[in-house]
């Protein structure tokens, strides 16, 4: 594993964090967050989005809540939230920037 997939990875997480956090409360598909994120993450594939989707549901940030479906649904847990808003601690793992305020 390269620094760079590394760091691709853990930007990608955040990226997806914002994504949902601005979706709130209902989430939103996998369709637009690819979408959303085709800018920063050139080349993002559907799989490589939903590993990163699934690696955050393990860590109670978000629930998936149609992952028999054909296309994913994601949203924010409570702590979730608080991690995109700078209320906890961010464990490694997650590129989310110091907070400036």
């Amino acid at each position: 594993m390269t620094d760079m997939e590394k760091a691709r990875r853990e930007t990608l997480r955040w990226r997806i964090l914002q994504c949902l956090d601005v979706a709130r409360p209902l989430g939103t598909s996998e369709s637009v967050i690819l979408a959303a994120l085709a800018d920063d993450a050139p080349g993002l594939t559907r799989m490589e989005l939903r590993r990163e989707l699934a690696y955050l549901e393990d860590r109670k940030l978000l629930t998936i809540d149609s992952k028999s479906r054909p296309i994913w649904h994601g949203a924010l847990t409570r702590y979730g939230v608080d991690v995109v808003e700078h209320t906890v601690e961010c464990e490694p793992g997650i590129a989310r920037p110091p907070k400036y305020w």
